[in-house]
């Protein structure tokens, strides 16, 4: 993250792990509908949006979901340390940090959208661009010095096209990935604070920017795009807006990392007996995890052909495979190389017709390469001996 000379944007977002066949595990909590067992993970990843690359995995937290008493008041709920709504907080505050000079933005969907989480990152002189979900009460200058009192979303629906651009979509409830052409218009706002409070925050109002992004004609049987955003960072104008846009559009690549997580690696196969066992498994497989969907988004683009597979995965790592796959060290192998290896050590065909490495073979070849360094490193040790 240091080392990000552009934008770095930290990307949270929470996903649900089932562990309901542990029947011995007495510190799971309900998920889903309530009748499943479990935890949530909130992760918060690392992205270099100027380099449209994976760092690693900022931080994580889990949390155990409480079964909330029917007849608690809505004052204990908020005072509750264990209240779900602050794990965004929590997910911030666990990072380091800003650097100095540096531009990290937050990016969260529409379950960040609290009073609470984004007065936090405002007073930590942070930075975010969150989807809304609530439909605030805000203020507005009505240009003679005064103000408007106003709804957010019926404002921001309201707004002037600043222009026009296309966007990328990813498969969401339906939708297919796709471009889309949307408008985008901004303008600045005063946010109020909620008149009964939602969580710890002040009553003082939050200056932002909101900056909406519509598709106004979606191809035949999709959903049309519909971003309401806020952010603390100047929307002034039709190109800082698209940016904004842009910066949201990176968000699906945590849900990229949970599906590795949870298809690849198969974290919830995990047979633990113990809440303190499942919670050290968790970590250690998101580590792989992230390190997975590194590997596989840098060997689709244009330069993997000719990018050292030692600039992604530890040198022992790349010797092994290599000496697995084409029987001799290549020093200069890449990550294309590479990663089509892996996959094939975990079951990939690379037949004509076959589409790129998905998950499950590259979380099997991991695994078996893995194994593999561990017998080098013995052979290395009795040689020795």
């Amino acid at each position: 993250m240091r080392s990000c000379q552009g934008v770095l944007l930290v990307i949270h977002d929470t996903t649900e792990i089932d562990f309901s066949g542990l029947k011995s595990v007495k510190d799971l909590g309900p998920i889903g509908h309530g009748g499943c067992g479990g935890y949530l993970c909130h992760n918060s990843l690392a992205y270099d949006y100027d380099a449209r690359e994976v760092l690693g995995l900022a931080g994580q937290t889990i949390h155990v979901r409480r079964k909330v008493p029917k007849a608690e008041s809505p004052k204990a709920k908020r005072d509750h340390p264990q209240r779900e709504s602050r794990l965004w907080k929590k997910g911030w505050l666990s990072l380091p940090p800003a650097i100095a000079g540096q531009m990290r933005v937050n990016i969260a969907d529409r379950g960040a959208d609290m009073f609470e989480f984004i007065e936090a990152v405002e007073a930590g002189r942070d930075h975010y661009v969150i989807r809304s979900k609530s439909d605030r009460n805000i203020e507005i200058d009505d240009g003679s010095g005064g103000t408007i009192k106003t709804k957010l979303h019926a404002y921001a629906q309201g707004l002037c096209p600043m222009g026009e651009r296309t966007v990328e979509v990813s498969n969401n409830k339906g939708n297919k990935a796709r471009s889309a052409t949307v408008t985008i218009s901004a303008s600045k706002v005063s946010i109020q604070a909620p008149h009964f409070a939602r969580g710890e925050h002040s009553p003082e109002p939050l200056t932002a920017w909101v900056a909406r992004v519509v598709e106004a004609n979606p191809p035949p049987g999709q959903m049309a795009v519909e971003w309401i955003l806020l952010s603390n960072v100047p929307a002034d104008d039709f190109a800082a807006a698209a940016e904004r846009a842009d910066w949201y559009a990176c968000r699906p690549v945590v849900e990229e990392c949970h599906k590795a997580l949870k298809t690849g690696c198969g974290v919830e196969l995990m047979q633990f007996t113990t809440g303190a066992a499942l919670r050290a498994g968790i970590a250690m497989v998101s580590v792989v995890a992230t390190q997975l969907l590194r590997l596989r988004d840098l060997s689709r683009r244009e330069d993997a052909a000719v990018r050292p597979a030692t600039e992604v995965v530890d040198r022992e790592y790349v010797a092994t495979l290599c000496a697995w796959r084409f029987g001799a060290l290549r020093p200069g192998m890449s990550v294309g190389d590479f990663c089509m290896a892996l996959a094939k050590l975990g079951g990939h065909l690379n037949r004509r017709h076959d589409r790129p490495p998905g998950w499950l073979v590259l979380w099997r070849g991991w695994s078996k390469l893995q194994q593999m360094v561990d017998g080098a490193r013995l052979g290395a040790i009795t040689r020795c001996v």
